[in-house]
């Protein structure tokens, strides 16, 4: 298993703990709030009976114990008659039952009007959280028994716990979201580090070698006075590549300096180069638009073009081909280098995590080909790459898009 997918695998693990953890919190409030719920029920269902003794009690003695019960109920509650007209409330907000009535008005005894629009506001409440108590109440000169519904709602307290878990674990899931943006933001700068700090060391190890081969060459040439036979130019030419790759790793972490270029003479140039290094039974194909200008660093933008080649090539068994198209879309002004082999082909579920640090196929990959091809393209051209089609069995095509600097309509005429 690569580092990638062991980490992949972390990733889910630790989310489905969080998952779990979640819903054991959300399980066990909601046990608590059932419980509380049946116990303000129960309180409830003991202040109506109150009121009932209250109005038809006849031991005076047991009624500072009835009015004891009926003062204990904590939820708010509203009485109405059978019509469901107002009775009398318990637990509502003071400042909003009555209304302010004129001065003159106010004077008369037990002058109070009840705001019935507040009340109506609470009673739809009451009545989409609980279902009503019945209550009969005697009447007095014996006649029928006439009930009354007494609503409540639920006690602040179990309204609180009620969002109390949802407000905890959305505080506590933004907490670890930017816990883990901070870590992964610190390890990828340490990353970034190490990633830079070994590309110029490197470059630098490879900087005395390649200059002493430089002039071992040329002591060559002198000695044996060999200067136009093949194998010394064969020599130059490697000791030319190693310097072409001493050069783009210490480009690594510092700014590129991107020049104008045109797009298809630097694609096909490599090409070029890169075709007779390769086995016979795979041929190339180039196509494109040889007018579209792109901002470039050529070593590095190279280094791409190695990277998917080689892929490319790896990917094919025995005879395919490889065809590289160059186009753009004026509008966007983009660019668009589309790579496609006749290869195995990539299954759609890795087309993110090919360019994932560790991932390859290859028993002796490295699978850092892909993630530094993605690094150089987005980080120093400002570019994309992705997978833009793939068939397994038939082959894989990888898209680059860079910026269009302009059109030579000079060379184009």
């Amino acid at each position: 298993m690569n580092p990638y997918q062991q980490k992949k695998r972390w990733k889910y693990s630790l989310l489905t703990f969080a998952v779990v953890i979640a819903s054991g919190s959300l399980f066990y409030t909601n046990y608590l709030v059932r419980n509380i719920a049946k116990a303000e029920r129960t309180r409830a269902q003991l202040w109506a009976l109150s009121i009932k003794e209250v109005v038809s009690a006849d031991d005076n003695d047991f009624l500072p114990y009835v009015f004891a019960v009926r003062d204990s109920l904590t939820v708010p509650a509203i009485i109405t008659d059978e019509q469901g007209d107002f009775i009398n409330s318990k637990g509502l907000d003071t400042t909003k039952t009555f209304i302010q009535l004129p001065v003159e008005e106010a004077k008369s005894k037990n002058a109070k009007k009840y705001d019935l629009g507040y009340f109506k506001y609470e009673l739809e409440i009451m009545k989409s959280q609980h279902a009503p108590i019945k209550i009969f109440l005697p009447i007095q000169g014996g006649g029928p028994k006439s009930y009354s519904l007494i609503y409540y709602k639920d006690s602040d307290l179990l309204t609180q716990l009620k969002f109390f878990p949802y407000i905890q674990l959305s505080l506590i899931t933004i907490f670890l979201l930017m816990a883990y943006a901070a870590f992964s933001s610190s390890r990828k700068s340490e990353q970034d580090q190490v990633w830079v700090g070994l590309a110029k060391e490197t470059a630098h190890q490879l900087g005395t070698p390649i200059s002493s081969l430089m002039a071992w060459v040329e002591l060559m040439k002198e000695k044996f006075n060999a200067e136009d036979d093949p194998l010394i130019a064969e020599m130059e030419n490697d000791v030319k590549r190693l310097e072409i790759v001493a050069d783009r790793f210490s480009k690594i972490g510092s700014k590129a300096k991107l020049e104008e270029h045109k797009v298809y003479d630097v694609v096909k140039d490599f090409v070029d180069y890169f075709r007779v290094r390769v086995s016979k039974n795979i041929s190339f194909e180039m196509t494109g638009n040889p007018y579209l200008l792109a901002g470039l660093n050529v070593p590095l933008f190279d280094w791409v073009l190695e990277n998917l080649l080689k892929n490319a090539v790896n990917a094919i068994d025995g005879k395919g081909t490889i065809k590289v198209d160059v186009s753009g879309n004026k509008i966007k002004k983009q660019v668009f280098i589309d790579i496609t082999d006749t290869g195995k082909g990539i299954p759609r579920s890795k087309f993110d995590t090919v360019f994932q640090p560790g991932y390859t196929t290859r028993k002796r990959g490295w699978g850092l080909g892909l993630s530094l091809t993605k690094r150089i393209v987005e980080n120093y051209h400002d570019g994309q790459i992705f997978v833009r089609e793939s068939e397994l069995g038939k082959g894989t095509t990888f898209r680059i898009i860079l910026k269009n600097i302009r059109h030579d309509k000079q060379t184009a005429a």
